[in-house]
């Protein structure tokens, strides 16, 4: 007799018999390119914070404070400067040359700028058949108007230099001479005395300039200045070396100051007037002039071409120049 299965005993110490598993089912059937199974997204990094205000303030006091203690060397004699090296480290201190020590003559400087400005300009004047293009008349005495030529047919005035619509009276003549004399040894004592105005700092300053507090004026530079040689990135060379010597200030002051020009001269080809910023002076402009001759208010012009009006635009003394050390070599022969 078949015994229930219920009843059935396992002997004792056995393993009880595991549960038959079930087969696994088969995977539904999909239209189309199977689905790629997604894992977990991996955690994003956490965001770096930003620095507060205060810390961009801190940050730049360190920038400005490690600037000025690479820059910092023993006191200097009066008469001496520092020459810097492209990275605004200072290397030695030299002698200004002795047209450096000339008086700072305002009056001469006005006088030569003024001169140099008036010798430019082009004599100019109207047609001598300006304002007299006109078939008019007059309708004598007792007419009850005033006696005026009038234009045929109507009541205009014309062609009388009182009438309102007629010709001026006295209108600029191309003959006038505008161009002013000045004595050989006047231009030369301006250019000497605009010059020494180089060298102080008040006057700089005056002029609107912005520059470092712990530069010798005027700033002299080592000749590497004209030897950049990366053709493809002058101007980022320039750029660098006039962040290193601390100018670059300056240069923004002359870019935020670009204005459009009042009156006509924004009809006749010079809209936008630009303030004067950096003057270099080298030996060979052509090969600097690729650096700095694209910066705002930014002027590179050679020892020779030297002269009032460069060195103080507008008759205004103290104008922020930077020296190659052979170009400040090469004046040290003129005459104060």
């Amino acid at each position: 007799m078949a015994s229930d299965p219920e009843e059935t005993k396992t002997p004792e110490g056995a393993a009880p018999e595991a549960p038959a598993e079930a087969p696994p089912e088969a995977p539904a059937p999909t239209r189309g390119r199977a689905r790629r199974a997604k894992g977990p997204k991996p955690p994003k990094a956490p965001k770096a914070p930003k620095a507060t205000k205060a810390e961009r303030a801190e940050q730049a006091d360190q920038a400005a404070k490690a600037a000025k203690a690479k820059r910092e060397v023993r006191a200097l004699k009066p008469g001496q400067v520092n020459v810097y090296s492209i990275d605004g480290t200072p290397l030695r201190s030299v002698e200004l040359p002795p047209v450096f020590h000339a008086e700072v003559r305002t009056d001469l400087i006005r006088r030569a700028v003024t001169a140099f400005q008036a010798n430019r300009r082009q004599p100019y004047g109207p047609s001598p058949k300006a304002g007299m293009r006109h078939s008019v008349r007059w309708s004598g005495k007792g007419q009850g108007v005033s006696r005026v030529p009038r234009i045929r047919g109507t009541m205009r005035g014309a062609q009388a230099p009182g009438t309102v619509g007629g010709r001026k009276g006295h209108p600029p003549r191309i003959e006038k001479i505008w161009a002013k004399k000045i004595n050989y040894r006047e231009r030369r004592l301006a250019r000497n005395a605009a010059l020494a105005a180089l060298r102080d700092a008040t006057l700089v300053a005056g002029r609107g300039h912005r520059f470092q507090a712990d530069l010798s004026l005027p700033v002299v530079v080592e000749d590497a200045l004209e030897a950049i040689e990366r053709e493809d990135g002058a101007a980022k060379a320039g750029l660098e070396i006039i962040e290193a010597l601390g100018l670059w200030p300056d240069v923004e002051r002359a870019k935020e100051g670009r204005h459009v020009r009042a009156g006509r001269g924004k009809l006749r080809g010079r809209r936008y007037r630009t303030p004067k910023s950096l003057l270099l002076v080298v030996k060979d402009p052509r090969k600097v002039r690729r650096a700095f001759g694209n910066l705002p208010g930014v002027d590179v012009i050679g020892v020779s071409s030297l002269n009032a009006e460069v060195l103080a635009p507008g008759g205004d003394a103290g104008r922020l120049a930077v020296f190659s050390e052979g170009a400040l070599e090469a004046i040290r022969s003129w005459q104060p």
